[in-house]
């Protein structure tokens, strides 16, 4: 009988794939020693793989690519990065490296921006797309960029009054895009997304406020479900939808000329993972071509914004396994060295299952278990990407310690985490390692973020300043003393 964890994994998936293989007992991932990079730097450890960012940019551009030529179609493609899914500046750097362009989110985002453009990262030829809901700072932003010339910079009117707020705020004659608000999915508990302009005003906003107005031309329709882009009957009857208004709007407004079809494109969370990216972005390039080609007007530039996509299959995270708790005859709890809560929020916020595998110990015998977090908090568990109650692992032994992987992790959980800030129950956040490679293909490690320190948590909670103003207190007393 085969009994070991190497054994389940070979009979269950395909393996190994891609980006994993085993050397010696050991997952390697890229290509990268698991093992090797936890001896060096211990564990709990984050990563960021960077090479992978480049790759899946340029997988995306190659689809795009053959889609428009295989269906002659006449627009051209444009990548933009979705930055709320990692604002980081070594992450910014490697997709800007790849000919891409900028989708923003909020003030702040526009900040990062004119950063980027003053080291020369980002040009007035780079599309900064600038979405979400506007007020204030953001719309300042936003005017401050396209003022200075950066007539590229294109915000997305998502509400009635956003026009006019950038009217007054910029100097010159700008563009800008419509959101579409997208119907949710019959499950969702409301009917319309809360972003964006209804399918019916769409048309009815621009001849009331952006035709006759010398100030504005209207260049894009932005549309984006929160689903993603599946191959199902919701995600084509939107886009359908979607393209209806499209070509109604065409008709009226020359100027529009680009088509943005958002981002979701979905990533790898689990070895069982089937997707066909070529086969959705030439049916879409299709779909599109065909409505526009129907209506008698030109096809669209095609606009996409990915975010996980396009940073998601880059981060892992690594625990040790510290314990194990047999709550009753059959829960067997393996603790790991940090908490699931502070290091992926995804997990228990919207119960998002990334890729676990065992680092080590491969060709030992394996069992059921739980895995639990390090917090007082009942939610601070990872159940498996099968969807039942308990995962596999090689079995715990005190004197043989167990390293667990989690992969594809790159997206949001820092931010969402609140990286460098609290943590839930003062679990301090682990060390964040950068990896990249040179021109030879050399790997190349440096430690982006220590662990968190007591003093910096403290520091936060006030408990450091008034620690500092104690010490002053006895400066000073002890000064007084002397004189």
């Amino acid at each position: 009988m085969k009994t070991k964890y190497i054994d389940l994994i070979e009979q269950t998936f395909d393996f190994p794939q891609e980006e994993f293989a085993l050397n010696a007992n050991k997952l390697y991932f890229h290509d990268i020693d698991l093992m090797a990079l936890i001896e060096k730097y211990g564990a709990p450890l984050k990563f960021t793989y960077l090479p992978k960012i480049s790759e899946n940019i340029n997988r995306a551009k190659r689809w795009f690519d053959r889609a428009i030529k295989v269906n002659d179609y006449a627009g051209s493609y444009n990548y933009c990065y979705c930055t709320k899914s990692s604002h980081f500046k070594h992450v910014l750097n490697e997709t800007l490296k790849n000919d891409i362009h900028i989708e923003t989110s909020s003030a702040f985002d526009m900040d990062i921006v004119e950063n980027l453009k003053a080291q020369g990262k980002i040009t007035n030829d780079t599309f900064v797309i600038s979405n979400g809901f506007k007020r204030d700072q953001y719309v300042q932003n936003i005017a401050r960029l396209i003022n200075s010339g950066h007539h590229n910079c294109i915000p997305i009117i998502d509400n009635y009054e956003e026009l006019n707020l950038l009217s007054d705020a910029i100097d010159d004659d700008f563009q800008v895009g419509i959101r579409i608000a997208s119907e949710e999915e019959p499950k969702f508990e409301f009917y319309t997304s809360r972003l964006g302009i209804g399918y019916k005003n769409i048309v009815p906003f621009y001849n009331n406020q952006i035709k006759e107005n010398p100030k504005v031309k209207l260049k894009m329709l932005h549309f984006f479900i929160n689903t993603g882009i599946r191959d199902n009957a919701y995600y084509w009857n939107e886009l359908v939808k979607c393209m209806k208004v499209y070509v109604n709007l065409k008709k009226l407004c020359p100027s529009l000329d680009s088509l943005n079809i958002g981002g979701g494109f979905p990533i790898k969370n689990s070895l069982a993972f089937e997707y066909d990216y070529e086969y959705m972005v030439s049916e879409i390039v299709n779909q599109i071509k065909i409505t526009c080609d129907e209506a008698g007007v030109d096809v669209p530039h095609i606009f996409t914004e990915f975010g996980s996509f396009t940073v998601g299959e880059s981060g892992g995270a690594v625990y040790e396994v510290l314990y194990q708790k047999l709550q009753n005859d059959r829960e067997k709890w393996n603790m790991i060295n940090s908490s699931f809560i502070t290091t992926m929020p995804d997990t228990w916020a919207i119960n998002k299952r990334f890729v676990m595998l065992a680092v080590n110990r491969w060709d030992q015998e394996y069992e059921r278990v739980l895995l639990g977090g390090l917090t007082c908090d009942s939610d601070d568990y990872y159940n498996s990407e099968q969807h039942m109650n308990a995962i596999y692992l090689p079995k715990y032994k005190k004197d043989k310690p167990l390293y667990i992987g989690f992969f594809n992790t790159g997206a949001y959980q820092e931010t969402i985490g609140g990286f460098g800030g609290l943590q839930h129950c003062l679990i301090p956040q682990p060390k964040h390692i950068l990896i990249d490679r040179d021109e030879k293909g050399n790997l190349i490690t440096s430690v982006f973020a220590e662990q968190q320190t007591s003093e910096q948590l403290l520091s936060i909670l006030g408990y450091q300043k008034k620690l500092d103003k104690t010490n002053e207190q006895v400066e000073v007393k002890a000064l007084e003393n002397t004189l």
